[in-house]
């Protein structure tokens, strides 16, 4: 009579053993690489923080600001201007174009160009940047800064000024990138800059269309920093800015509830803060610095809370007195 078989059931091969002895080697290798890397950053990181980073310079770096005309764009255009850059203006406003280009002249810029261009539309975009790269040449430094702003609420905004604002203060990022990142990339040398809001951050009674924009705009400078960084383009920087309200005339008529929180903010500081973040190549800059503790309030608060805390802020009342102009970009 023959004996019962054993059992059967799972076996642990040599092979099978093998592999998981390898798979755990690998992990605890990429989790030491992971730590000691991290240690190194945060190092980094205490140490500018007592000791100001370094500032590269932009002599020679050729800038295209979008939404030149006025405001921040033409602040912008100002201070690279000084710093020795060449500067490409991009405005829809032809005469405020040129004025912006007169006042870059006299600020000291080497070479500086206007071009007249409707960032809202894509084929506009292209043909004016195949004319730059001809006329100037490859765009190292590229800031997406032009924005409107409607201010109805939602169920009050034409659908017309809905698409107007998502053309121009997201979607033209979109193919500006598509102009002139390979050139960037093939240099591996350039910087991103995206000029999007703390309206890109937190939603904002009767701002629906506009902080889509931004949230927008936020989301693919970050994915795109997050594409270079996968394809390990050390040399491709991103710059993404998050400013509070800003007085620049395009949100007349808005008041902050507390000022001496959330001031509504002088375009000249933050174009300081800008240049200051680009020249030392930070990747976030959200302006005025409490922003910093909102977005970390937001992430850990209950929703009623957070709800009650943006109440307090007057975010809610924030448009209220807003003057609707129909500027454009």
């Amino acid at each position: 009579m023959s004996s019962p078989s054993p059992a059967l059931g799972p076996r642990k091969t040599p092979t099978g053993l093998s592999h998981n002895m390898a798979s755990t080697l690998m992990f605890t290798k990429d989790l030491a690489t992971f730590l000691g890397k991290s240690l190194i950053v945060l190092l980094e990181t205490m140490i500018f923080t007592v000791i100001p980073r370094p500032r590269k310079s932009v002599a020679g770096e050729i800038v295209l600001i979008t939404g030149a005309a006025s405001g921040m764009g033409r602040l912008l255009a100002l201070s690279f201007a000084r710093l020795g850059a060449v500067v490409v203006l991009w405005d829809i406003n032809k005469e405020g174009n040129e004025e912006t280009c007169r006042m870059a002249r006299e600020a000291g810029a080497v070479r500086v160009y206007a071009y007249t261009c409707d960032c809202s539309r894509r084929e506009e975009v292209y043909r004016v940047a195949e004319q730059v790269k001809k006329e100037v040449g490859d765009v190292s430094i590229l800031i997406n800064n032009a924005g409107i702003v409607t201010g109805h609420g939602f169920l009050d905004c034409p659908e017309e000024l809905i698409e107007k604002s998502l053309d121009v203060n997201f979607k033209a990022h979109l193919w500006t990138y598509k102009c002139f990142l390979p050139a960037m990339i093939a240099k591996e040398h350039g910087h991103l800059v995206c000029i999007s809001s703390s309206a890109g951050l937190v939603g904002v009674n009767k701002l629906a269309d506009y902080c889509a924009s931004k949230f927008a705009a936020y989301g693919f400078a970050e994915s795109i920093f997050m594409e270079t960084a996968a394809q390990k383009l050390k040399g491709i920087k991103t710059t993404i800015v998050c400013p509070f309200f800003v007085n620049t005339g395009m949100f007349e008529g808005c008041s902050s509830k507390r000022p001496f929180l959330l001031p509504i903010l002088k375009p000249e500081y933050v174009v300081a803060k800008t240049i200051d973040a680009i020249l030392q190549e930070k990747v976030y800059l959200y302006v005025p610095r409490l922003i910093y503790f909102m977005m970390f309030l937001k992430s850990i608060l209950p929703v009623k809370i957070a709800v009650l805390l943006a109440d307090f802020m007057g975010v809610f009342n924030v448009m209220d007195g807003f003057i609707y102009k129909n500027k454009k970009n």
